[in-house]
């Protein structure tokens, strides 16, 4: 079976920019559910249905720090909680899929400490599978130990080596496509992957955000806009803080 191909990213796509991804061959998106003090990489609503409406399916991923897995159990904990809230807030369906990043060289001694991540994590996700991104050895190990039920394999630390129970692969970083910087991806089956079409999509969940304190972020965005002279970092502020507009209901100018 051919591979089908995708990209992951941290900056939100706007409704163009989704457009244009799919009109490059795209046919998948692989976006952060993170809470809303990252507003500046997470997934909304809007983001959800611009992305279906343009033709792709998505792939939830959650992912504070690179190392959180290292922190097993609590941290899995902690993180399912938030994941569950940033899923139910967007209207992902149940029965789809959210990946858990372990964003480095993953060793042995760490995969112990991965797999309570992992186990802990499913336990706060009632109705959702649990998957994990990482290097061919954490996927070779958690495949193994039936820790979850998808894998996402990235290169970095592979070696050249592919996962027979990977179901989506990332294998070229830092590219740019449509003018947005991507990770390029291909996938296998059984992604876990969802759209805002699907039937027994959950209505969102409106989770009210202080609106004082959204104001006050928003300024701070609108000072990191103003000192930077890279477009990248203007973008990713603008994008974050329309985001916060959004969630404490702030009207966008």
């Amino acid at each position: 079976m051919a591979a089908t191909k995708g990209i992951d990213c941290a900056v939100p796509l706007t409704a163009e920019k989704a457009k244009e991804m799919a009109a490059a061959g795209m046919r998948f998106v692989c976006r952060y559910l993170v809470p809303v003090s990252m507003a500046w990489k997470r997934l909304t609503r809007a983001e959800a249905e611009a992305i279906t409406a343009a033709g792709m399916k998505i792939v939830s991923v959650f992912q504070r720090g690179a190392n959180d897995a290292a922190g097993g159990a609590p941290n899995g904990t902690r993180d399912g909680k938030a994941a569950y809230q940033e899923a139910k807030a967007i209207g992902q369906p149940a029965g789809t899929a959210i990946y858990f990043a372990v964003d480095f060289d993953a060793q042995p001694k760490d995969y112990d400490a991965i797999e309570a991540y992992l186990r802990a994590a499913a336990k706060e996700l009632p109705g959702y599978n649990v998957g994990v991104y990482g290097s061919y050895a954490v996927v070779e190990e958690m495949a193994r130990r039936g820790a979850c039920a998808h894998f996402w394999q990235t290169y970095a630390w592979s070696k050249g080596r592919l996962s027979a129970a990977t179901n989506i692969y990332q294998y070229k970083n830092g590219q740019t496509l449509a003018g947005h910087t991507v990770d390029f991806n291909e996938s296998f089956g059984d992604e876990g992957w969802w759209d805002t079409s699907m039937k027994n999509v959950d209505k969102p969940v409106n989770n009210s955000v202080d609106k004082e304190a959204a104001e006050k972020v928003i300024s701070v965005l609108g000072s990191l806009w103003m000192a930077s002279a890279d477009k990248k970092v203007q973008d990713a502020a603008h994008y974050a803080a329309n985001a916060l507009r959004d969630a404490a209901g702030i009207p966008r100018p």
